[in-house]
């Protein structure tokens, strides 16, 4: 110890010094290169504008003035524009032109390099260009960058430097050590040799491989540990799209076979009127996982609901899909009315969606139903293991509707990875405690080598439960749990949808959809509207927004005839009894508030119970002023994220539920308690007279969180954490390839 403390301890100072003289080098030369970034930025926006500028100076034309330089600061990077007559003074500014900054004579020298200004929220770059029309002087164009990204990035730098000489240090005392300690060891032997007259006339010879062998291997399982660490810190800098997910295939899983398993397909084959149409769901699981096969080429096994599905499919029971470009295949199961109404209707809707989401609807379990669910889980496992081209595959199975399926893979798939996500929110041990077949459902989901949940605080609820009521060993530092030699890691997933959204691709303008629901709905043009996007499902809240709209309207009769809501609710669940007496309230209480509150044709409440396809959805969600997501328990709820994603002009408010796992995420948008009526009541009312300055600040922020946490991402981390798994059961099985009664692990 002490002869590596030698060599470890100058290496330490050495490598300390060199990164206290190094980290400022890097940081001034980064900014430095974002600061000649922004000032040839500043020289080419002004060559764009400049023509343009100089046509509408010649005819004074404020108002298109103005227009030019909103769309101009668009770039998320420009942030405000001016303009300075030759007097000196500014005459033309966007709305969040600092009113400090003041006109640069032309003889300043700003003209050439700009400056700097430090404000309160960041960094601001000023560049001052004169606008000159045949020699002549009409002004300058004042330009106003945001440096704050210059500044964080010089911070990333910085980190990543310090955590370079980190790991530089980590490896080279590491090697250092082990070289010291075999010169010890053969400087020793070779003296002992001398002593004993050995060695005098031959050179010495040390056989180390079968010391160094270990060692190796150690070294190596190190290197890819921080090669993975590096990747995870370098995720901020992918741009999330279905090439980089390929890439992630391609790379870290060497295109091993990924497919899919859900209870719900990507698209439904219906007959109607003599011909077949193809429908998309409204489900949120749809809309995040369709673009991850679209990207990943493999197969979706699900259940065929659509009454022309075995119409479309060949011998083998599969469709190639999306039907105008086919990049993956479906694979359809079949399932009775009877294993549908016990393992779909039954079991998992009245039993588990019940009892995971608390909106005080009792759960019914039935014995019957749980033997259905049994035997449909079974009829999905032996679907994958036919779809399985290899014997470890990675196999992602979604939702509550397949709890039993991870440990039925595992046993017909032993090498298999199988990712199992739950969508809807997990309980604590209490209310789980109520099903009848708690620990079988929990074994089964044990079956998987990684369980994602959208937040922390859903795993955590499982690890509990777990704990509570399973023989299992619990780590919640590692986030794992083992249970009778194989372990499962446990951790938090938080879904998301495609971005750019691709309905967004044939959407008119925003003020064409404005113009079309409004006239659709005989409103006049200046009419406000709030919009809800859901199934018809007690646990989205849609009763206690109707009673919001209907306090607002008591509070602030102003709004009454200028203000409506519009609730589109997708038909769910049908056969269920708790879901036809969730209809009838439904529409008693909008037609209740209609007759109170309209007049003269104005309707204060829209109810829309039909399904819409997703380009109809998005018209509305571009054409509303308020979209609010009220739902009482909730995983996710991608509607709110679909919102943000459709609103390119920037504009809109969304009023979040807190029990929505999208509000952790989200915390721009207004938070409310969906069961404290006033208070939602009083989130419409400012929502409605929000300022679009900012209402623009907040939805920037948004959209800007989920343009970098889109569904590729989350897709990403799950197949980056699965490859992680794959590496070190692989080294397992090499080390222990000698010893057959030792147990394999997959972690």
């Amino acid at each position: 110890m002490r002869l590596s403390l030698r060599f470890i301890l100058p290496l330490i100072c050495a490598l300390s010094l060199i990164a206290y003289a190094v980290v400022p080098i890097v940081d001034t030369l980064t900014f430095r290169r974002f600061v000649n970034d922004t000032e040839i930025r500043s020289e080419l926006v002004t060559n764009t504008l400049h023509d343009s500028l100089v046509q509408l100076l010649k005819k004074p034309s404020p108002i298109k003035i103005r227009q030019l330089f909103n769309r101009a600061i668009k770039d998320d990077r420009i942030y405000a524009l001016g303009f300075c007559t030759p007097q000196g003074q500014i005459k033309y500014a966007t709305s969040l032109f600092p009113k400090k900054i003041k006109c640069e004579p032309p003889d300043s020298g700003a003209n050439a390099h700009g400056r700097l200004l430090q404000r309160r929220h960041g960094l601001l770059h000023l560049a001052y260009r004169a606008v000159v029309d045949d020699g002549k002087v009409l002004g300058e164009l004042v330009l106003i960058h945001d440096m704050s990204f210059a500044q964080r990035r010089t911070s990333e730098t910085q980190r990543y430097v310090f955590y370079f000489f980190i790991i530089l240090g980590v490896i080279i005392a590491i090697v250092t050590v082990i070289v010291a300690q075999l010169s010890w060891k053969g400087w020793i032997r070779g003296l002992r040799s001398v002593m004993r007259g050995e060695g005098l006339l031959r050179p010495m010879t040390l056989d180390t491989s079968a010391e160094i062998r270990p060692i190796v291997k150690d070294l190596r399982e190190l290197v890819r540990d921080i090669d993975t660490e590096r990747r995870a810190r370098d995720e901020s800098q992918i741009t999330w799209t279905p090439r980089a997910l390929k890439e992630i295939l391609h790379n870290e899983l060497a295109g091993d076979e990924v497919l899919i398993v859900s209870n719900r397909e990507p698209y439904i084959h219906v007959k109607k009127d003599g011909q077949i149409e193809i429908h998309t769901p409204v489900s949120g699981l749809v809309t995040a996982l369709e673009p991850i096969m679209r990207a990943c080429s493999g197969t979706w096994i699900a259940h065929g609901s659509g009454n022309a599905d075995r119409e479309s499919v060949d011998k083998k029971d599969h469709v190639r899909v999306p039907p105008e470009n086919p990049s993956y295949q479906i694979r359809r199961v079949w399932l009775s009315k009877d294993e549908e109404a016990g393992y779909y209707y039954g079991f998992a809707n009245e039993g588990l969606w019940a009892l995971c989401h608390i909106a005080h609807v009792r759960p019914i379990f039935r014995s019957r139903d749980w033997q259905k669910y049994v035997a449909v889980n079974k009829k999905f496992a032996q679907a994958v293991a036919e779809e399985a081209t290899t014997d470890d595959p990675v196999i992602l199975v979604q939702d509550y509707h397949l709890a039993l399926l991870p440990k039925m893979i595992r046993e017909l798939l032993p090498k298999a990875t199988v990712i199992t996500f739950w969508h809807i929110p997990f309980p604590n041990p209490e209310v789980f405690g109520i099903c009848p077949w708690r620990e079988e459902l929990l074994k089964g989901l044990l079956g998987s080598s990684i369980l994602g949940f959208h937040t922390r605080f859903h795993c955590h609820n499982f690890m509990d439960t777990v704990d509570r009521f399973l023989e299992s060993r619990v780590s919640r530092e590692s986030m794992t749990i083992s249970r009778k030699g194989e372990q499962t890691a446990v951790m938090p997933y938080p879904i998301s949808i495609e971005y750019p959204v691709k309905w967004l691709k044939t959407q008119k303008a925003v003020v064409e959809c404005r113009t079309h629901i409004r006239r659709m709905h005989d409103m006049p043009n200046n009419h406000l509207i709030g919009l809800g996007v859901d199934r018809l499902d007690y646990t989205k809240g849609i009763l206690e927004r109707f009673r919001a709209v209907e306090r607002l309207l008591e509070l602030e009769p102003t709004w009454v005839g200028k203000f409506s809501y519009i609730q589109i609710a997708a038909p769910s669940r049908t056969s269920i009894d708790e879901y036809r007496r969730f209809d009838s309230e439904v529409r008693e209480l909008a037609t209740k508030i209609n007759q109170r509150f309209g007049q003269d044709g104005y309707e204060p409440i829209h109810l829309k119970i039909e399904y819409y396809d997703p380009p109809q959805i998005y018209e509305f969600f571009r054409a509303c002023d308020v979209c609010f997501v009220g739902s009482l328990h909730d995983g996710m709820n991608l509607v709110a994220k679909e919102f943000i994603a459709s609103r390119d002009d920037e504009q809109g408010v969304l009023i979040l539920s807190q029990f929505a796992g999208a509000s952790r995420e989200l915390p721009e948008a207004l938070i409310v308690n969906p069961y404290n009526i006033d208070q939602c009541a009083a989130a419409l009312h400012v929502a409605l007279e929000m300022p679009r300055d900012e209402q623009r600040n907040r939805m920037r922020s948004m959209r800007g969180l989920i343009q970098e946490f889109n569904v590729y991402r989350w897709a990403g981390r799950m197949l980056l954490d699965a490859a992680r798994l794959r590496r070190r059961s692989r080294l397992f099985e090499d080390i222990e390839s000698g010893d057959e009664d030792r147990t394999r692990f997959r972690l």
